[in-house]
């Protein structure tokens, strides 16, 4: 399966890995064309994180070990695109 992107959900202590650590690991790995790391929220002990994910089959294992050698988690996988093109999410109007 070529997938083209993944958002997963990733936390992190406070402290330690900085944000643009997690994203220079990730960036090494195979496949990897651009990142996006997005703090979506802060408490006492973590950092709540999106990460976006672009490039040319990607290699999930791969990615979530990466971010686990950096210290972080990866909670969920919130969005995967695959295929030969990269098909966006149209929001449903209710």
């Amino acid at each position: 399966m070529n997938i083209r992107r993944l958002v997963l959900d990733v936390d992190k202590a406070v402290s330690r890995p900085s944000v643009v650590e997690i994203a220079r690991t990730i960036e090494q790995s195979p496949g990897v064309e651009g990142v996006n790391v997005t703090v979506t929220e802060i408490d006492i002990e973590t950092v709540g994180m999106e990460v976006t994910i672009e490039g040319d089959n990607l290699d999930y294992d791969a990615l979530v070990s990466s971010i686990d050698s950096t210290g972080a988690v990866v909670h969920s996988v919130d969005e995967v695109v695959s295929g030969n093109k990269i098909v966006e999410r149209i929001a449903r109007k209710r």
